[in-house]
């Protein structure tokens, strides 16, 4: 047998004739997509399943919403390993890592940086500080650099710079490659190309060629220039690495960085009220609904654990929440890295909005709900006694933590 993939032109034409039978079938499936926005999208008509009668189900528990597939999925499949003994040239890569993990942001970033390598190039992921994130692999990660040390810790973009100086140094990477982003990128870029005395294109979505193209006029405009060495990119400027995985070998700079003298002192982290932080930005999110009875011990909680309150409908509708803290289909679509439902079933409609969510938390009395089938971890029992227990943990825990530190 040849090893030569070979172009079939009767299914590449029933995928661009809408109208014929199997038009769909020969479409990819996509289910879920980000908006220009920022905002999850979802495809309703995607979601469910043919029965064996040929009706169309929808599947509530949970396991047709995006990220469950991991859960559900019986075989794991086993992507092809891309690999790069000798590197023709480097594409840099500085990803902002928020909460020590790739962010949706960075993973376009990085998807954008293997089209650039092609198959001759390496991309090289540069990361400051200790990480959380082991999906490297599976994110089109080639050589991963970490810079690990004090000098790095908290808000320390000259420290940053001079590293990011000493890596160009060595590796001299075609492309560098950053998030214009308002959570570190942005700024460490314009930084860091004014340190190398270069012009970035910023705000960059698509590459064609040699050519970039960015937004321009408060994003109302788009801008062609020439594709320079120092590029900033906003989200969604290219799809994510989903077909291969990659070695991600580790590599170290050759020489020893000097500690700089900062001009910028760090004076740590400032308390934030979780419940001014919006909803779609919240990564720890307590959400109540209509098995709350105590909503007092409720709010005491989400206070004791310093979580982003937020509530289903019928919690909003019977007047508990604000209608600003309700979360589904008809309220927020959230991307919380851990979501604890308290006393709520599991209606689609917020089923579908918690579907990028990381961890979800069950507290229900209802063992065969569609939110036990769809969370992480579920507890079954009353909610008012596992509150009063969860509050009680955590006082312990920090007393514990301020004996220890004494």
């Amino acid at each position: 047998m040849s090893d030569i993939i070979r172009r079939d032109p009767r299914a590449e034409w029933i995928a661009r004739n809408r109208l014929h039978p199997l038009h769909a079938a020969m479409q990819p499936l996509q289910h879920s997509w980000m908006g220009p926005n920022g905002v999850i999208r979802k495809n309703v008509h995607g979601v469910g399943f043919i029965g064996p009668n040929g009706i169309k189900r929808i599947d509530r528990s949970g396991a047709q919403q995006g990220g469950a597939a991991k859960r559900t999925a019986a075989i794991e499949v086993q992507l092809p390993l891309h690999q790069v003994p000798a590197p023709a040239f480097y594409i840099n890569v500085v990803p902002d890592m928020v909460g020590g993990r790739l962010s949706s942001h960075d993973r376009d970033l990085l998807g954008l940086a293997r089209q650039l390598a092609g198959n001759d190039g390496a991309v090289l992921a540069v990361v400051f500080g200790e990480h959380k994130e082991s999906a490297f692999a599976t994110a089109g990660v080639d050589r991963l650099l970490v810079l690990d040390g004090r000098e790095f810790d908290g808000y320390s973009p000259e420290q940053r710079v001079q590293g990011l100086r000493a890596v160009d140094n060595q590796f001299n990477p075609r492309h560098w490659l950053l998030p214009d982003s308002r959570s570190g990128g942005g700024e460490l870029g314009r930084r860091f190309a004014a340190s190398l005395k270069e012009r970035p294109a910023t705000r960059v979505w698509q590459i064609k060629g040699d050519e970039c193209i960015g937004r321009a006029g408060a994003g109302r405009e788009d801008l062609a220039r020439p594709l320079p060495r120092l590029i900033l990119a906003a989200a969604e400027c290219a799809d994510p690495v989903s077909d291969t995985r990659h070695e991600v070998l580790p590599v170290e700079l050759s020489t020893s960085l000097a500690r700089s003298l900062p001009r910028i002192e760090d004076l740590g982290a400032v308390a934030v009220d979780p419940a001014a932080i919006p909803m779609a930005e919240a990564e720890f999110i307590f959400s109540g609904g209509n098995g709350v009875k105590d909503w007092a011990l409720f709010h005491q909680t989400a206070a004791a654990l310093g979580a982003t309150e937020g509530a289903s409908r019928v919690a909003v509708d019977d007047g508990f929440m604000a209608r600003d803290r309700q979360v589904g289909a008809s309220g927020t679509w959230v991307t919380a890295r851990v979501y604890v439902a308290v006393g709520i079933s599991g209606a689609i409609q917020h089923l579908q909005g918690i579907g990028a969510c990381d961890k979800v938390v069950a507290i229900n009395l209802d063992p065969g709900c569609d939110m036990i089938k769809r969370a992480d971890l579920s507890v079954i029992g009353e909610s008012a006694a596992i509150l009063q227990a969860l509050i009680a943990a955590v006082e312990a825990y920090r007393n514990g933590a301020k004996r220890d530190a004494a």
